[in-house]
């Protein structure tokens, strides 16, 4: 099983442990928004350490590919902001189509 810290340290470039705390918080803070827009358990979720896998937040992620993007997105903007604010509304505006779309799978099915 695809560990979710290991996956996001992966694709912001990180591959030893000193942010961990850092990345789990950040991580922790976008299943938190994904919580509010009706994607995974209802009573929430966050991780601790690497232990944790896609598959304990959600089953099956097929219909919900986005999650690993905007959860990516999300810890860099906390983790690593970019310094041009182009690129920073970029990513924003990436977040806000995620999320949209994330939520109509949730509430469609479709």
């Amino acid at each position: 099983m695809e560990s979710i810290l290991d996956t996001i340290k992966k694709m912001l470039g990180i591959y030893d442990d000193s942010f961990d705390t850092d990345i789990i918080v950040g991580i922790n803070t976008a299943f938190m928004s994904l919580t509010q827009l009706g994607i995974g358990p209802t009573n929430g979720f966050s991780i601790i350490g690497s232990d944790e896998t896609w598959s304990d937040f959600l089953e099956d992620l097929t219909n919900f590919a986005g999650v690993k993007s905007y959860i990516y997105l999300k810890v860099r903007i906390l983790f690593d902001p970019p310094t041009n604010s182009s690129v920073l509304d970029s990513y924003n505006r990436e977040i806000s189509e995620l999320g949209w779309r994330l939520n109509i799978q949730a509430e469609t099915g479709v």
